[in-house]
């Protein structure tokens, strides 16, 4: 039997966050067909059986499933877990640390059947506090790299076609892919490219299946009528390392590694770190005329060439 939307959220380790999400959900759906399927990535903390609990709980006929995975199966492989647990006519993704504002569900729907080339509908996210958060985006590319290593505003504006980041209001046809914080997909759609990539553990793994989509001919919409809020950091480690600078784990960097293989061929990635290198020498430049220099992420100048050799090699994911 098919639904018409199969909600898959992973939880790992943020059990009661989960819970809310669902909650969020459940609320949202009203009488639509639609159903929660909750994939804990072997989270060995107790968060399962709590949220197992809490499923048991509920109404006979609440519309929750929990699976749980026998090992942590990254972002790529707890979804496609969820996605193949349930046949659905569109899926939504949705980060554990997130939650729908009212209407949302039907809103997204409206969207996607009114623009049946789109295999893919990107939501408005805000945080807690409303601001809105960037989450449509143009591809890394070895431009993007060299604007991230320089951090100049002289050289961000002459490369500004390259910048990643789309900064809202979002111009449609310059979105090549969308955050999967909160992401709709057309069922037919992920019946005709498949699952998302398990060599990616977390990060990258949402632009490369936008990649492949636009590739088979799908396209990208927003609909920023349907909103979805973000907390910060509620599920990862990475953003506050980053805004810290301090080392980033090794399957970042393997990730990016990665998906430059696959964006931009067997070069892409030595290219992508050559102009990385590039922009740093850039930003030395500051000294010339006394200003500081922009710190660089910790061992980044190293940590870049994670995987180059074998770049659709191992995906270096966390021991626990």
């Amino acid at each position: 039997m098919t639904c018409r939307i199969a909600i898959s959220i992973i939880n790992y380790r943020t059990a009661s966050m989960t819970i809310e999400c669902i909650r969020s959900v459940l609320s949202d759906i009203g009488d639509l067909d639609a159903h929660v399927v909750v994939v804990d990535n072997a989270s060995g903390d107790g968060s399962a059986d709590r949220i197992a609990d809490w499923i048991a709980e509920q109404p006979a006929d609440t519309p929750v499933a929990l699976v749980r995975s026998a090992s942590n199966t990254g972002f790529s492989g707890g979804h496609n877990q969820g996605m193949a647990a349930i046949a659905a006519d569109h899926y939504l993704l949705l980060n554990s640390d997130a939650l729908l504002r009212t209407g949302f569900l039907r809103t997204v729907l409206r969207a996607a059947e009114a623009n049946p080339q789109a295999g893919l509908i990107a939501p408005r996210i805000e945080t807690e506090d409303g601001e809105v958060q960037v989450n449509c985006f143009r591809f890394h590319s070895p431009w993007s790299e060299l604007i991230r290593g320089a951090n100049s505003g002289p050289v961000t504006r002459l490369l500004q076609r390259h910048v990643v980041a789309l900064q809202p209001p979002v111009e449609p046809a310059a979105i090549e892919w969308a955050s999967f914080a909160c992401i709709f997909l057309r069922g037919r759609m992920t019946a005709e490219i498949g699952p998302m990539d398990e060599g990616y553990f977390l990060y990258f793994e949402d632009a490369e299946y936008c990649l492949r989509a636009r590739r088979a001919g799908w396209g990208i919409v927003q609909d920023p009528r349907a909103v979805a809020v973000h907390f910060r950091g509620g599920s990862g480690p990475v953003k506050a390392l980053e805004k810290a600078r301090h080392r980033l784990p090794p399957y970042f960097y393997s990730s990016r590694t990665r998906f430059f293989r696959q964006a931009h061929g067997p070069m892409g990635p030595v290219l992508a770190n050559l102009m990385w290198s590039a922009g740093r020498g850039v930003a030395q430049l500051r000294r010339l005329t006394g200003r500081a220099v922009p710190p660089a992420i910790e061992a980044e100048a190293r940590d870049i060439w994670t995987g180059t050799l074998q770049p659709l090699g191992p995906r270096r994911a966390p021991e626990t």
